[in-house]
């Protein structure tokens, strides 16, 4: 993948930055946005999903980048600095098979991790903000008990699915995670992403699940798609991180709850397995499968907030996006195990 081209962003001050989760799909990207811009950065990652790959390698061979082999539920907090302007907290137990294998796992170890990092951000004496990483799936139980808005503006009221559906498991720790955050008296910005995609973000989501079935059919052959007429709209890595930047560094966005993600083209799966045949460039047709449990039937972000706030909207379209995350993966991983985050 080309070096990003770092945008100029809004800096409260020279920050000296911790990302939890790191070593992780997101995190990695925003660590290589900071490093790139000059920031001091403290990685955070206890390595269960994500990996100190040659990617990783590369930003930790730089003098600003620092990597740290923790896991937030034991960590002792000397082994955390007290000079962190910045906070962005990612780390997160993730992945439908993680949430339904162990429910009350997820949802004790995703509390104790946010506890953890907020008695970390109580320590710093010049911390400007605390950005936390919440997700689009607070939405669900509106979805599924009432009308839901689309675009979903952050201002829609949150139902509650089924409280015993091991599924819902993560969305209550983050949900629970987001009024934490807002009674704890820190500095902060609570971030949803929607359907971030990209290089490096393991295996277990349905645009590198697709070009890899896709690049492994024969011509002729037929790609099975679950949920083909669900309908998305996915953000670029690089157009999230960028979000997540400005987010921080812009006053006005302290306090906020915010969408992080792209508001079009909403598209079905069905049409992002035909982008998907068109990139990878091989003559196949589409079955459609049964929809996935649980996968909700549509999902796009109203991004009129954050965009009136940080005066940006997602750049990279969807094909391009789909044909960059198919060069990494083509070129790095097909051939070997992939890093999963």
């Amino acid at each position: 993948m080309p070096p990003r081209e770092h945008r100029p962003r809004r800096r409260l001050s020279a920050p000296s930055v911790l990302v939890t989760g790191g070593a992780g799909f997101i995190g990695y990207h925003l660590a290589r946005a900071l490093v790139d811009g000059g920031d001091q950065v403290h990685l955070v990652d206890n390595l269960s999903r994500g990996t100190v790959d040659r990617e990783l390698t590369r930003i930790l061979e730089e003098p600003n980048a620092r990597f740290s082999e923790l896991d937030l539920l034991t960590a002792p907090p000397d082994a955390f600095r007290t000079d962190y302007t910045l906070i962005f907290h990612l780390s997160a137990i993730v992945g439908v098979s993680n949430v339904v294998r162990d429910p009350e796992r997820v949802l004790r170890d995703n509390l104790l991790m946010l506890l953890k990092v907020m008695e970390v951000a109580r320590r710093q004496p010049h911390l400007e903000r605390l950005v936390f990483a919440s997700t689009s799936e607070v939405y669900a139980g509106t979805l599924e008990h009432f009308s839901l808005p689309f675009p979903t503006p952050e201002t829609t009221p949150l139902a509650l699915p089924d409280l015993g559906a091991p599924r819902s498991a993560y969305m209550f720790s983050k949900l629970y995670g987001e009024a934490l955050v807002r009674q704890s008296g820190l500095p902060f910005t609570i971030v949803r992403p929607h359907n971030v995609y990209g290089p490096r973000m393991g295996m277990a989501h349905v645009i590198p699940e697709l070009l890899r079935a896709a690049y492994e059919l024969p011509d002729g052959g037929q790609l099975e798609v679950a949920s083909v007429g669900h309908r998305r709209t996915f953000c670029y890595v690089t157009d999230a991180v960028e979000m997540l930047e400005r987010v921080a560094g812009e006053p006005r966005c302290a306090g906020e709850v915010l969408n992080v993600g792209s508001q079009v083209p909403e598209v079905t799966i069905g049409e992002v397995a035909d982008l998907v045949i068109e990139t990878v460039g091989k003559k196949l047709s589409v079955r459609a499968t049964a929809p996935t449990p649980g996968s909700p039937t549509r999902r796009c972000p109203d991004m009129s907030r954050l965009r009136s706030l940080v005066g940006y909207e997602a750049q990279v379209g969807l094909r391009d996006g789909i044909q960059q995350t198919y060069a990494w993966y083509r070129d790095r991983l097909f051939a070997e195990p992939a890093p999963s985050a």
